[in-house]
């Protein structure tokens, strides 16, 4: 089965027990989280809070702090959500401790799960590649403060688009939940030639687009938009509770 969680309270954790679980949050931990390992972080441990993210970092030698609330950075933080922060020559080699509104939420229900994966634009095709072999396939969006937001719903829909080219019956449309129809049938309204420019304007269009250029962050929706820049499928360890390069 190929099923779509538009929210993390619309799925109860042991429901995820049986399968591989990709979790986004496009705008911006999956993104974030992507491309600081992709530029040299060693792993990346993800909190629910900011104390708890401070004590974590104060235990683990060379650990950065990373993250927002509110879409901002975090006061005392090394770091805050945007990807472009996190330069090969400011992460190489250091463990990121990291902690966000709604993506590192999303992660703590996928507990019970049989494998975690970290999902985006910018490693779409890498973490299709890296799940198609399950036979039950979860993508669960972060959403924004309980709220279903349109960009986790676009990347949603592009996955189940790719992994039904991918794997056939497998993924076949029956064997799709209806939030998954829902999900394909929004990116193939939106993003109907797959061009990243199709992709970057319905990011600006969606709720987490307009909060961030409300900020003036407008630039990680460009960032964020980038498909395939990146060819990895970062793994969280749920034993280690840590995201790694795979």
């Amino acid at each position: 089965m190929l099923r779509v969680h538009l929210l993390p309270d619309l799925v109860e954790p042991m429901a995820l027990k049986d399968g591989v679980v990709v979790v986004t949050d496009v705008l911006r931990a999956t993104t974030t989280i992507t491309t600081a390992l992709e530029h040299g972080a060693k792993r990346v441990i993800p909190c629910l809070e900011v104390d708890e993210a401070r004590r974590v970092a104060a235990e683990h030698p060379q650990a950065v702090l990373g993250g927002e609330r509110g879409g901002c950075p975090i006061p005392g933080f090394h770091f805050g959500n945007s990807p472009a922060e996190y330069r090969h020559e400011l992460i190489n080699g250091r463990t990121l401790v990291f902690t966000t509104t709604n993506g590192t939420r999303a992660l703590m229900r996928c507990r019970a799960a049989a494998a975690v994966f970290i999902g985006s634009f910018v490693n779409l095709s890498a973490v299709c590649e890296a799940v198609r072999a399950f036979d039950n396939v979860h993508l669960l969006c972060a959403g924004t403060n309980g709220q279903i937001t349109s960009e986790d719903v676009l990347f949603a829909g592009a996955a189940v688009h790719r992994l039904s080219n991918m794997q056939g019956d497998r993924f076949a449309p029956s064997r799709w939940n209806d939030s998954a129809q829902l999900a394909f049938e929004f990116w193939r309204c939106r993003v109907p030639n797959i061009t990243r420019e199709q992709v970057e304007n319905s990011l600006r269009l969606s709720h987490g687009g307009r909060n961030l250029t409300s900020l003036g962050m407008q630039d990680d929706i460009t960032l964020a938009s980038q498909v395939d820049k990146f060819s990895c499928a970062p793994h969280l360890n749920l034993h280690a509770w840590e995201i790694r390069k795979s």
